[in-house]
């Protein structure tokens, strides 16, 4: 067991705020409590690359709980919680590479040192350890999992270009992830971010979000929930569409630029805001991104109009450009709800690990026979891990009858 973890006396801490988490994880912790006896992931080596947050340690202790051998690294520089970490290490007995603030080389370190177990089974966010698995040649081999829409992107260009290797389950394009925990766990947790770093008031603001995607879309509405005005840019004419039948703005980033006074990026994509952009910028803008890698909003474009920065505190850096303007970017251009907040709610995390949980057991006893593909959730796990959703908030919900079933399946004419 080796890790990097900054106060070991933290793993106290982390333990208390994984409890927390767990409290609020009712979906995970009935399939926990299902698999512990017959251990389905028994003899079975995972190795994952996920943030390492309270709710990720729920998920590490539901695949211990089920037989899996684990072994864990951090997906993002600054996403790692150090005293979750610390507890995983020591209460769990888990090989964890990951801290908070590593440079890029030592978050590669990390990554292929959790290769070092030779998985059976990798789980993804943002598909950089898949991504060095293929450099690798492990036989171990049966499948992975992919969390985010980034690495889904990713895997499906492998995919394409017939260079994927073994099968992934694309976890993200499951309903019970991407409607709850995109729009609402990233909709949330990045606001959270952005106030828990600035401090600033969002009502009344012009609030830019780059990309009317789910997690775009997400944060137009909890940011007009809180009194701002949204300004949505778009390259899909569908999503423009809906952003505008929804109630907001909508124009190109060069007008919104002369506009913004805080800047959302959440496409998946680099260069979203460069140059030209920063240059039509506010005294004052702040720029803050909730894609998975830091290259939507271009730092080195920022740098370049740059005469001089400051440090205001640990998430902020102030810009002051040649024409005299001060920008302010979150977080290092990084996930904004991780770096400068908590992540997204347990609530939502619940089902998109009940997901991953799941679809790890489904790959130790089939990824075998699986052809190197990238594949979506059954739509009749979705169902069940809606259903218990709804169970554990105490609410039900009608069922078809049989002669309802045969109307919907059959082919009947008139009424």
């Amino acid at each position: 067991m080796e890790f990097r973890i900054k106060d070991i006396t933290l793993a106290k801490e982390g333990k208390n705020r994984i409890e927390w988490a767990e409290a609020h994880m009712p979906v995970l912790v009935a399939l926990r409590q299902k698999y512990e006896k017959t251990k389905p992931l028994k003899g079975i080596r995972v190795a994952g690359c996920l943030h390492v947050t309270k709710e990720t340690g729920v998920l590490v202790r539901t695949l211990k709980a089920a037989g899996a051998e684990l072994s864990w690294c951090g997906c993002n520089p600054l996403s790692t919680q150090d005293d979750v970490a610390a507890s995983l290490a020591q209460d769990e007995g888990i090989s964890i590479f990951a801290s908070r603030g590593v440079t890029q080389q030592e978050y590669y370190d990390d990554i292929h040192s959790a290769m070092m177990i030779e998985p059976h089974v990798t789980i993804d966010d943002g598909a950089d350890l898949t991504v060095e698995m293929h450099k690798k040649n492990f036989n171990s081999i049966r499948g992975g999992t992919e969390e985010t829409t980034t690495g889904v992107i990713r895997l499906r260009a492998m995919q394409k270009a017939g260079k994927l290797m073994y099968p992934i389950i694309a976890v993200n394009d499951a309903e019970t992830k991407h409607d709850f925990d995109n729009i609402y766990g990233t909709g949330q947790s990045a606001l959270d971010g952005i106030i828990r770093a600035t401090n600033i008031l969002i009502s009344g603001k012009n609030v830019v979000v780059a990309g009317y995607g789910h997690v775009g879309k997400g944060i137009s509405r909890r940011a007009a929930g809180l009194g701002a005005n949204v300004i949505v840019t778009e390259v899909d004419p569908i999503a423009a569409l809906k952003a505008k039948m929804d109630g907001y703005a909508v124009t190109k980033m060069e007008k919104a630029a002369e506009m913004g006074d805080v800047f959302i990026t959440t496409t998946g994509c680099k260069d979203v805001i460069v140059d030209k952009d920063i240059a039509k910028m506010k005294d004052g803008a702040i720029l803050a991104n909730a894609g998975h890698f830091n290259v939507e909003i271009s730092i080195p474009a920022i740098e370049k109009q740059t005469v001089h920065q400051n440090k205001i505190n640990e998430n902020i850096m102030q810009y002051v450009l040649k024409n005299g303007s001060r920008i302010y970017l979150l977080g290092e251009g990084r996930l904004v709800n991780l770096a400068a907040a908590e992540g997204h709610p347990s609530e939502v995390m619940d089902m998109s690990f009940a997901n991953q949980f799941l679809s790890i057991i489904k790959l130790a006893q089939q990824g075998d026979t699986m052809k190197p593909l990238v594949y979506d959730i059954d739509r009749s796990q979705d169902q069940e891990i809606a259903l218990a959703k709804l169970q554990s908030m105490s609410i039900e919900i009608d069922s078809l009858t049989p002669p309802q079933k045969t109307y919907l399946e059959g082919f009947n004419e008139g009424t």
